[in-house]
């Protein structure tokens, strides 16, 4: 039966029971951590006291009158937020009591910087061999980049994803998220699971993971990487073609955008029936799909002089019913209007305490028995600092002895 995921039996997350603590800020390690917390971890943000997160000064824009950053807001739900003071001995002496009963712990400072401070990977393990310590960086833990310091924009150059974004003669385009930020976030939540899976299931306990933004980027580039490997000749910038497949593409039409991807042979006569061109399907030129790339010159030309004859809607309309994959370029409020959109629950929202009503994108992870779910609104900075302490053993003396040293 299709379906199973939509109303799962449980409602504990995969993860329930797991819990992680979370020295990153900015994207990439939230990112990982926000995933976590979706999958039921309880995650345990640290924050530098009076100032947090770089990202939630990070505005406009900003929900209403509250100065909650949207940027802040977008990757941190389900975490709670403890402020403490890493630099200080006191506060380090607080994150190794967390860290002795974290099953997880997700940093993403300069190289070197947890070790200077006695919370590296080897500085923790000794307490809690069973610990899962991921490190995020620019560049990784060795080679001779480990010390750059990195932003998306820079890994997006350097790792070659700009050398194949934009227009054929314009300028190198930065993709419009930070991938090179989420996608490193994304191979840090992949490699936790696993270190978890083998921690329970093998004999490995707790180890370490090194993750590199520009690691993640130079993966990414697969089959541009191949076509490279295989010709000796870099990939260059084609728009929104694929170096491949033609047609396979954005096209102007009178009011817009329609993306095309005729993916497949048996799909071309469709598409040449659909737009009243049923003279191509056996044109020499565009017979077959090497031919089609061989010529997409002069096929481009062709189509954008014919497609452009047609409004988004006529020409959607008349792919659709061909049974051509075609789509309008859609905005994010067209987007999160969409019907799979909602239907998927892929848009939703959380009471902020001060920001009130907060919308996001829902999980894209669908379980039939142990859901994700969005169950805490992110956090105020230093919301859960006290109930955080008091559930590792600290006083309520001791607490305000802490804020009153500045320590949290």
């Amino acid at each position: 039966m299709v379906g199973e995921a939509e109303r799962p039996s449980g409602d504990r997350g995969p993860l329930d029971g797991i819990t992680v603590l979370d020295a990153s800020r900015v994207l990439a390690g939230p990112f990982c951590t926000m995933q976590l917390g979706d999958l039921g971890a309880d995650v345990v943000k640290i924050e530098r006291p009076g100032e947090g997160d770089q990202t939630r000064g990070w505005h406009p824009p900003t929900y209403g009158d509250s100065g909650e950053s949207a940027y802040y807001l977008s990757v941190n739900r389900n975490k709670r937020s403890v402020t403490l003071d890493l630099a200080g001995e006191a506060g380090q002496t607080v994150f190794r009591d967390l860290a002795r009963n974290a099953d997880v712990l997700v940093e993403n400072f300069r190289v070197g910087t947890m070790e200077s401070w006695g919370l590296g990977y080897e500085d923790l393990r000794a307490a809690n061999p069973e610990l899962v310590y991921c490190s995020l960086s620019g560049y990784g833990e060795w080679g001779p980049a480990r010390d750059r310091p990195a932003y998306d924009i820079v890994v997006q150059g350097e790792a070659g994803m700009m050398s194949i974004t934009g227009v054929e003669d314009g300028p190198p385009v930065r993709v419009g998220v930070a991938i090179a930020d989420i996608g490193a976030g994304m191979y840090c939540t992949q490699a936790i699971l696993a270190a978890l899976f083998a921690r329970e299931f093998g004999s490995a306990g707790g180890q370490k993971i090194d993750v590199s933004l520009f690691d993640g980027q130079v993966a990414w580039m697969t089959y541009m990487a191949s076509n490279y490997f295989a010709t000796g000749e870099p990939p260059g910038r084609m728009g929104s073609k694929h170096p491949t497949i033609a047609p396979y593409q954005a096209f102007l039409t009178r009011d817009g955008y329609v993306v095309v991807a005729v993916s497949s042979e048996h799909m071309w006569p469709r598409f040449c029936r659909a737009i009243d061109r049923e003279d191509l399907v056996d044109d020499d030129r565009f017979a077959v799909n090497a031919k089609r790339v061989e010529n997409r010159e002069t096929l481009d030309a062709l189509l954008d002089d014919e497609l452009g004859e047609y409004t988004t809607d006529e020409l959607v309309d008349r792919l659709d019913e061909a049974g051509v994959p075609a789509t309008p370029v859609q905005d994010l409020e067209q987007v999160f209007d969409h019907e799979q959109v909602r239907a998927r629950g892929m848009r939703q929202s959380i009471e902020h305490p001060t920001a009130g009503v907060v919308e996001m994108p829902g999980s894209p992870m669908h379980f039939s028995s142990t859901p994700a779910t969005i169950r805490r609104a992110p956090p105020l900075l230093g919301e859960h600092t006290a109930e955080v302490l008091a559930e590792y053993g600290y006083s309520e003396a001791e607490i305000e002895r802490l804020e009153a040293d500045g320590v949290v």
